[in-house]
C-alpha cells in the first residue's frame, strides 16, 4: 500500500487538532472541531481551507487559445488577463472528463485548476488531444509547486485586507490579481474572488515554500474575527447547500454538463468544434433525458450517494449527494432522475436501506447567500 500524499500544510493539522482521512490518496483533514461547527463558522464568519491537493496545469504558447477552445465547453475567447472562467472538458459521448477553472494570466498564458483526483487524467487528456507542436502549445503540470488556500465567509475580505496593501474590493467575482503580497510573506500570490462554499471569499495560490507561513498568517489575522480552519466534511456540506457539483457524484464520464444543469458553461454555438459538442448541442436543443434536481425528504431519513430513486414503483434514477443540511436543518438530496419526473413538487421515493421513504422535488440551490 503506497504512502498517502501530504500537502505542505500537513504539519499544521496536528497542531490544530485535525482528524485526517484518506481522500483520493491524500492524507487530509475531515474536521478540526466538528463538521457542524465549521460549517456554521464559514456561513457566519470565515473559514480557512487547505485545498493544496487540487491540481494546477499551465497551458502556454501562441496556439493556447485555439487549443483550449477545442478542449473545453465554455468560450475561452471571452477571457482577458486577470479574469477566470468555470468550464468543463467532455468526452466524445458528452460525459464529463472534469470541471475546473481557467485563469487567464496573460496573453497566451493560462492556468487550469483541476480536481485533485483528476490531475493526472486531465494532464494526459490534454496531451493526448494536443495536435500542436511544443512551440505552439506547452502543457505543464505544476501542482507540486503550488499551495492553494481558500478563505471563505462574510468576514473573508476584512480578514485578508488586514495583511495586504492590495485593495481586495477591486477583485470582482471570477476576477483575480496575480501580484498580491501579504505581510511577512516573501513571494507574490494569485488571489481570486472564487470559492466552493456559496459564500463570498477568495482562493489563494502561492509557491509551496510559503504555504505554511501564509496559513498561519491568515489564522493569526482572523483570530479576532472568529476564523477557523475547516476540513473536508464542512467543505462538502457547504458546497452541497449551494448546489455546487462534486466530480464523481454530480459529474462523471457518464453524466454530461447539460444533465447536471451546467448549460451556462457549455457554449454550443461557439465557432470552435470541441470534443462532445454534437451530443451536447442535441441535449441543449431537445432537452436531456435525465436531470439533476434537489429533493427534500418528507419521511425521516437521509438520502445518501448511490441510493435508488423511484416513481410509481419504477426506478427513475439515483442520489448523487445527500445530507442533513446544517443551515436549514432538513434532510436534502441531489438526484439524477428521468426528466419527466423532475418538476418541482413531484413526489418521489428513495430506497434508504430496507425502507422506501417519501421525498419531493424542490428548487436549488438549497442555500443562497443574503
Amino acid at each position: 500500500m503506497s504512502e498517502l500524499k501530504k500537502t505542505p500544510i500537513y504539519p499544521e493539522y496536528e497542531a490544530q487538532g485535525a482528524k485526517t482521512i484518506d481522500f483520493g490518496g491524500w492524507d487530509l483533514p475531515v474536521q478540526f472541531s466538528s463538521i457542524k461547527d465549521e460549517h456554521e463558522a464559514t456561513r457566519t464568519r470565515a473559514g480557512l481551507f487547505d485545498v493544496s491537493h487540487m491540481g494546477e496545469i499551465t497551458v502556454k504558447g501562441p496556439k493556447s487559445l485555439d487549443f483550449l477552445q477545442q478542449l473545453t465547453t465554455n468560450d475561452v475567447s471571452t477571457l482577458s488577463p486577470q479574469r477566470a472562467q468555470y468550464t468543463l472538458m467532455c468526452n466524445e459521448n458528452g460525459g464529463t472528463v472534469d470541471d475546473f477553472i481557467i485563469y487567464m494570466l496573460a496573453d497566451e498564458d493560462y492556468l487550469l485548476v483541476v480536481n485533485a483526483a483528476n490531475t493526472m487524467k486531465d494532464f494526459e487528456w490534454l496531451n493526448k488531444n494536443n495536435t500542436y507542436s511544443k512551440e505552439e502549445v506547452e502543457i505543464r503540470n505544476i501542482s507540486s509547486n503550488i499551495v492553494q488556500l481558500a478563505l471563505q465567509g462574510p468576514k473573508a475580505e476584512v480578514i485578508l485586507q488586514t495583511i495586504t496593501k492590495t485593495n481586495l474590493k477591486e477583485i470582482k467575482f471570477f476576477h483575480f490579481n496575480k501580484e498580491v503580497y501579504f505581510s511577512g510573506i516573501g513571494k507574490a500570490a494569485i488571489v481570486s474572488r472564487t470559492g466552493y462554499t456559496g459564500e463570498d471569499g477568495f482562493e489563494i495560490y502561492i509557491d509551496q515554500s510559503e504555504g505554511r507561513n501564509l496559513w498561519n498568517v491568515i489564522l493569526d489575522a482572523g483570530r479576532d474575527y472568529g476564523v477557523q480552519p475547516i476540513g473536508l466534511g464542512a467543505r462538502d456540506t457547504l458546497r452541497f447547500e449551494a448546489n455546487l457539483a462534486l466530480y464523481g457524484q454530480e459529474l462523471s464520464e457518464n453524466i454530461s454538463p447539460i444533465e447536471a444543469g451546467l448549460g451556462f458553461a457549455v457554449k454550443v454555438n461557439k465557432t470552435s468544434d470541441f470534443i462532445g459538442k454534437s451530443i451536447l448541442k442535441e441535449q441543449v436543443s431537445k432537452g436531456p433525458n435525465r436531470r439533476l434536481v434537489g429533493i427534500e425528504m418528507v419521511d425521516k431519513g437521509i438520502p445518501r450517494h448511490g441510493y435508488e430513486v423511484y416513481k410509481n414503483e419504477q426506478k427513475i434514477g439515483f442520489v448523487t449527494s445527500g445530507t442533513q443540511s446544517p443551515t436549514l436543518n432538513k434532510n436534502l438530496g441531489i438526484v439524477l432522475i428521468d426528466s419527466e419526473c423532475s418538476e418541482v413538487g413531484t413526489e418521489l421515493f428513495v430506497q434508504v436501506r430496507k425502507r422506501t421513504l417519501k421525498a419531493k422535488v424542490i428548487p436549488t440551490p438549497f442555500y443562497k447567500r443574503g
